[in-house]
């Protein structure tokens, strides 16, 4: 089976497992569902982080409003009295204004961001050191499991403006955010190998031959931005490695040029009494027993 190592930009972004013979319609398909999934896990988790710590999102007439200007405007909150986390309100006020405050109890509220991490490390960017692919079934089971952990403590369901409902109902509106620019169109995306752009309607063997035992650094971007930079020849661990040995060689030549510097004084035509321990027939003489 052929590996390509996704990257989006200089940042790799996950493994994936394919063969020569798949088109490229259909890989372009499978990856930038990949990527747009994985962004949608990461989103969910930062939202149910806030969800665990203050409670659910207040209705988008109230958010950011003052105590005061609630009262004075006569606006209710109807959904806390419906969505009331399981085991029990926790008070912890949402310093932005944004979430009502009334947040689940210690224990659910460690559940959910315990699930949150467990679901963020099952399509981490990590996974390409540890070797491991991330498929669409991946970015599934992160979904359910972050979809199970809303259930168990809100098995009213979450109200219909709470940015974690749209996210698993497939309903945000990523409009005017910096999330909207990380997410790639399919018909708008472009998939590249060795500097060259892999053509639609071609098959991978095209492009990298017909060994499935092959290995590739691919990088995805949208369409019309031409090339991307091309990977540098040394990864930045070697570099800095290699940076570090020729520093500790330049360290030691220093060192060596210094002593040699004196190094001449040791020398017999530097011996001032050279000379005079020749006439005396003292040169060459050895101490210690025979």
């Amino acid at each position: 089976m052929v590996k390509l190592h996704i990257k989006k930009g200089d940042e790799s972004q996950f493994l994936y497992d394919t063969t020569v013979e798949q088109p490229i319609d259909e890989l372009l398909k499978d990856i930038v569902a990949i990527h747009n999934g994985r962004l949608k896990v990461q989103r969910i988790c930062a939202e149910m982080e806030e969800l665990a710590n203050h409670g659910i999102t207040l209705p988008p007439n109230m958010q950011g409003l003052t105590e005061e200007q609630v009262e004075e405007l006569k606006l209710k909150d109807e959904w806390a009295e419906k969505c009331v986390p399981q085991g029990g309100v926790r008070e912890n006020k949402d310093p932005i204004g944004r979430r009502n405050g009334q947040a689940p109890n210690e224990k659910m509220a460690e559940m959910m961001k315990k699930t949150a991490k467990e679901a963020k490390d099952m399509i981490s960017k990590k996974k390409v050191e540890a070797n491991v692919y991330v498929t669409q079934a991946t970015v599934k089971e992160a979904l359910d499991i972050l979809q199970g952990a809303v259930m168990i403590v809100y098995p009213m369901n979450l109200p219909p403006h709470e940015n974690v409902r749209l996210e698993l109902e497939n309903n945000e509106d990523l409009t005017g955010t910096q999330a909207s620019n990380e997410v790639l169109e399919e018909e708008n995306t472009s998939i590249w190998f060795s500097g060259k752009e892999m053509l639609r309607g071609k098959q991978l063997k095209d492009f990298i031959g017909k060994n499935e035992k092959t290995k590739i650094v691919a990088k995805i971007q949208k369409r019309g931005l031409g090339a991307p930079g091309r990977e540098p020849v040394v990864s930045e661990d070697e570099q800095k490695k290699m940076m570090a040995y020729y520093y500790k060689k330049q360290e030691e030549f220093k060192k060596l040029e210094a002593e040699s510097e004196d190094a001449y004084l040791d020398s017999p035509w530097a011996d001032s009494n050279q000379l005079k321990r020749q006439f005396h027939g003292m040169n060459n003489i050895k101490w210690g027993p025979r």
